[in-house]
Order: structure tokens, then C-alpha cells, then sequence
């Protein structure tokens, strides 16, 4: 989903990247909270892996619905947040959206606490031998917020509308396409796909266009959920501001700029939020000052506070958790078609001018790892042994005088890098490395801010002539990074690359079944992306610490953007 880059607080759990796609939301590092808890992430579970091989016919099972009667039950969670571009499953493509709907609507099946693969409304789920066929049965205590049953004909209809071009989805071409038909519909020359098949009110069947061992993990993602037509179609256009969703919570109130209210959903069908509700406050403020006037119930720890909070005599120090780092990573991106960036020497000068170590130490305090590649550690597929473009400025001022640009003309000259903000300074990162490249090589360049939905829409269009962003994994594939931002026809690849033998390596990748095999043509595939410099890795997260009243209970860091307000409980 489409992650992090990620401005802080706690904010934590309401601020993000582009993914979601899984990601680009660069947040701010000049704050103190993003500094210290740049995302809301937890040490990958033991056992992560790249999709399996296609086979078997698995038949998972989930508890039963049941409320919740024990003493873990009642209160309220306080967090700071800010207002998500979209709350419609169809367009989500930030993680800052992606957040609270996670929390409303649920699709057939979702990623669990270890990024395990689990039903939702699907009770079980069948693959065909050859691996295109999948068959699921919706659970029949399967319930809409209002208390209507949810039915296969829900899914498909949903589906089938992100598809419509008047939806105007930037995501329903990269998660649901795969289906045979639904390119038909994103292309405007049908208005149902035959390859999604209601075969009764609990039977729903897909026939996707080849046997691709992620499709499964593409149906976590918001584009594939359940949505009450009567719902969408009586509202219009504002129909999300009384969403009728089947997650764990309802929308019981928004003020825009000013607070957003989820409540238990007493219709869910599993077991019921513990919270009675969360309150998200969308204002702004100092999250620090925030949580320490009692405000805010959980905050990110900046550099300004570190010392402080460590101190075992201060009395915060007994609300210290550690954050451990996330699947995101932060980076420049550029569009290639225009200049300078056209010239793939120009971009290797860039590369090689900028000492992201020393940005990691005196900037960030070690508070952020240098990025090498796109897949940031831990994560499937991710290459210990990948060659990078380390800091080294005379190899930098070769390049660039081999460049097509040794010296800008007063046409190529101004170089512009928006990156999301609402006023003030940039983020000082991005200045330093301004810097460098005007120290190192006479480039200077401009920092542009703008709007995060401003900022998300250009980015979509392919308007931005780079970009200062972030992705966040939307599943624990490669394919979610290497193919949706990199193939030279995905909707995503927002710089215009395109290298034949990239769009080769992925394509192969697509129908591997040999894990192995899939894992090294991604990987093959990224080395060429670092060596043209497609993207400009800069950090990836290391742990940060956060701080979090005593009285809230079971809230788990995350790696990935799932849904996590169902686990928390307030101890009075």
C-alpha cells in the first residue's frame, strides 16, 4: 500500500507512506517524534516469507464470533493523527488511509500480527491444480456494521466498481488486474469482469490470467474488500461519511481538522473490539507536550527528548517501549523522461555525492540506517550482497562531467524536489543533501512542499520532476516493490523507468513457482535498478523508542499497515 518517511507521534498508527502500496508519505525529520519513531513497527515475526509455490487446497478456520465479557472490555485509545486523503477501500493508496480503513471494512482474507496469510469474511478458500482458479466460501455469520449478511455478490461488486474508470482508483489496475476482465473494465470496455464468478450467496470464484503465487496477498489489500452497494450508491460522492463497512469498528464520528471517532462494531463477526472507542485527534499539536499534558495516550520520542526520556529518574521513563524498524523505505525519486534525470550518469553523480552515512550520525543521531537498495532488511527477498553507489565525490564529479549535463543550461537548470508539508522548513535531511550535491557538484536544486493529497495526486500523474518519498510493503512479496514501482507499465512506476531487462526479470517472476528462482530474478532486477539509480535509496528505519500510558494494553508495533485497534484494551 502506497508508508513511512514517516511522520511521527503516534501518529504512529495514523501517519504513513504510499503503499499501500502499499507507501509516499516522506514525513518530516525535522520533528522531534519522527526522528526517534520514524514508523509504527515491530521486529519482523520469526518465519516471514517470500509467497510460497502454489499448491495444496488450504481450509483455515477462524473462531467463532463472540463479545467481549471479560475485564479487558470498555475505554477509550487517545492518539494524534491527521486527516486520511480517502476512507473509500477503492482509492486508498497512503497508509495514512489505509490505517483506519483496515479498522472498517475486511476483505476475504488478511495479514494476522505474523504477516501470516488468515481468513477474513472467507471461511476457507480453494486453489485450483493449475493455480489460476481460486474458490472461497464466505462465512455465513458474516455481517455489514448495519447488520445485513455480507454476500459474495458484495465483493464482486465492489471489486468491479475500483475497476470502473469513473471510480478514478490509481490502485484497482495494480491488485485486482491479475482477474480476468478487470483490465476490460480499467480500460473502459466492459463493466463486469468474468473472472469474478458469484456462484451463490457464499461461493465466490476467481480466474486470474496466470497461476501467481502473491494473488492470495493481493486480496489484503483495501481494493479487494466487501462494500454495501446500497451504501455507496445512496450516498454519492460523500457516501464515506456514514460508511457501512464489516470490520472491527464504525465510523462514529468526523470532524474534519478536528477529531475522527471509530466505535466497536457490535455487528463484526469475530470476536469484538475490547476499545470502545478510539479517538483520533486531527489537530495537531506537539506530540510530546500532547502526552505529557495526558492529551494522547502514545507518542513517538524525538532527539530533543531522548536523553531525557532514558533517564530512569525522569518519570516518563517507566512509559519507554522500543519501536524496532519497519518494511519501509524512504528515497528520491526522479522522472527519468525529463532532464537532468534523463541521463543515467547525472543520476549515478547524485548518487555517489551524497554521504548518507554521515546524514545517519549527525542528522538523525543513528536514528535512521542508510538505505543501500529498494527492499529494506529483514524483508523477503532482501540481498545482503547487493552493489551499491557509495558515498565517494570524485568518482561523482567524473560521472558528471560524462553526463549530458556537465554544466545545466538555463533550461535544465532548475531542478525541483517536492516532498510533502503543510509550511515551515523542509526537512533538514533534504537540505543537507541539497547541500552536498551543490558542494560536491554545483547542482543546486529547490525544495518544493505541498499538501499531502496535492502531493499524492501529481505524484499519480507523473507531474513531480523528483520526489523526496516513501513505500511501505502492502504484503511480504518483492513483487509489491520490485514490480508494481519498477515494470515500465505499472500505473505506480512514477519516475517513467523502464529497462527491458527489468520488465523481463519480473515477468518472469510473476509465474515462478521455484521460491528460490523468484527470489534471485527480483533480486537481479533490483541491482539494475540501483545501478541506473531509478531510485535514490536514502534510510531505512533502525529502532525508535515511544512512549505509552500504562493504562494501554496489548498494543502491538507492526512491521506493515494491518489492522491493530481490535487487540488493545485500556487497564484503568
Amino acid at each position: 500500500m502506497l508508508r513511512k518517511l514517516i511522520v511521527a507521534g503516534l501518529a504512529l498508527v495514523l501517519i504513513g507512506a504510499v503503499a499501500c502500496g502499499g507507501g509516499d508519505d516522506p514525513g518530516d525529520d525535522s520533528s522531534a517524534e519522527s526522528d526517534a519513531a520514524s514508523a509504527a513497527a515491530a521486529s519482523p515475526p520469526s518465519g516471514i516469507e517470500i509467497s510460497p509455490a502454489l499448491g495444496g487446497n488450504p481450509t483455515p478456520t477462524v473462531s467463532a464470533a463472540q463479545a467481549v465479557d471479560d475485564d479487558r472490555s470498555g475505554g477509550t485509545l487517545r492518539v494524534l493523527g491527521r486527516d486520511p486523503p480517502t476512507l473509500d477501500p477503492s482509492l486508498v493508496s497512503d497508509t495514512s488511509s489505509a490505517r483506519i480503513v483496515l479498522e472498517i471494512f475486511s476483505g476475504l482474507v488478511r495479514l494476522d500480527n505474523n504477516l501470516q496469510i488468515v481468513p477474513d469474511i472467507a471461511e476457507t478458500w480453494d486453489v485450483s491444480e493449475g493455480g489460476t482458479v481460486y474458490t472461497f466460501t464466505i462465512r455465513d455469520d458474516a455481517r455489514f456494521s448495519d447488520g445485513t449478511p455480507v454476500l459474495a455478490s458484495d465483493f464482486k461488486w465492489a471489486m468491479e466498481r475500483a475497476a470502473n474508470p469513473d471510480t478514478e482508483s490509481t490502485v484497482a489496475e495494480l491488485y485486482l488486474a491479475d482477474i480476468i476482465g478487470v483490465q476490460d473494465i480499467i480500460d473502459g470496455n466492459a463493466t463486469t469482469a468474468a473472472g469474478i464468478e458469484v456462484v451463490d450467496d457464499r461461493t465466490l470464484r476467481f480466474t486470474i490470467d496466470a497461476p501467481k503465487a502473491y494473488f492470495l496477498a493481493k486480496l489484503t489489500y483495501p481494493t479487494a474488500f466487501a462494500l454495501k452497494r446500497e451504501n455507496v450508491e445512496s450516498g454519492g460522492r460523500t457516501w464515506t461519511d456514514e460508511p457501512i463497512g464489516s470490520g472491527p469498528f464504525i465510523l462514529e464520528e468526523y470532524r474534519i481538522g478536528e477529531r475522527m471517532i471509530l466505535a466497536r462494531n457490535e455487528n463484526y463477526y469475530d470476536r469484538h473490539a475490547y476499545l470502545d472507542r478510539v479517538v483520533i485527534n486531527l489537530a495537531g499539536g506537539v506530540a510530546m507536550a500532547m502526552y505529557e499534558a495526558d492529551e494522547i495516550d502514545l507518542t513517538g520520542v524525538g532527539l530533543a527528548d531522548l536523553d531525557r526520556v532514558q533517564d530512569p529518574n525522569d518519570a516518563l521513563n517507566r512509559d519507554l517501549v522500543s519501536v524496532p524498524p519497519g518494511f519501509t523505505t524512504s528515497y528520491i525519486g526522479f522522472n527519468v523522461e525529463e532532464p537532468p534525470f534523463n541521463d543515467v550518469k547525472f543520476r549515478q553523480a547524485l548518487a555517489h555525492a551524497i554521504d548518507k552515512e554521515l546524514i545517519a550520525e549527525q542528522v538523525f543521531a543513528g536514528l535512521v540506517r542508510p538505505a543501500k537498495g529498494v527492499l529494506p532488511p529483514l524483508f523477503p527477498g532482501f540481498n545482503e550482497n547487493l552493489r551499491t553507489l557509495d558515498f565517494d565525490p570524485v568518482k561523482a564529479q567524473r560521472l558528471l562531467a560524462e553526463s549530458s549535463y556537465p554544466t545545466l543550461s538555463d533550461r535544465d537548470k532548475r531542478i525541483v524536489i517536492t516532498t510533502q508539508g503543510t509550511g515551515g522548513s523542509p526537512s533538514l535531511s533534504i537540505e543537507v543533501m541539497a547541500d552536498m550535491w551543490s558542494q560536491t557538484l554545483g547542482v543546486e536544486v529547490e525544495i518544493q512542499q505541498v499538501e499531502f493529497a496535492t502531493y499524492l495526486q501529481d505524484l499519480y500523474r507523473n507531474r513531480l520532476q523528483a520526489f523526496f518519498g516513501g513505500w511501505e510493503a502492502d504484503y511480504p512479496d518483492p513483487q509489491d516493490w520490485i514490480d508494481i514501482l519498477f515494470h515500465s507499465e505499472s500505473p505506480r512506476n512514477d519516475g517513467n523507468y523502464s529497462n527491458p531487462e527489468v520488465d523481463r526479470l519480473v515477468e518472469q517472476a510473476r509465474t515462478e513457482q521455484d521460491v528460490v528462482l523468484r527470489t534471485k530474478l527480483y533480486q537481479d532486477a533490483e541491482q539494475i535498478i540501483i545501478d541506473e539509480v531509478a531510485w535514490l535509496p536514502v534510510w531505512w528505519d533502525t529502532q525508535g523508542l515511544a512512549l505509552i500510558k500504562p493504562r494501554v494494553q496489548g498494543y502491538n508495533f507492526l512491521p506493515m499497515t494491518i489492522e491493530i485497534f481490535k487487540d488493545i484494551w485500556i487497564k484503568e
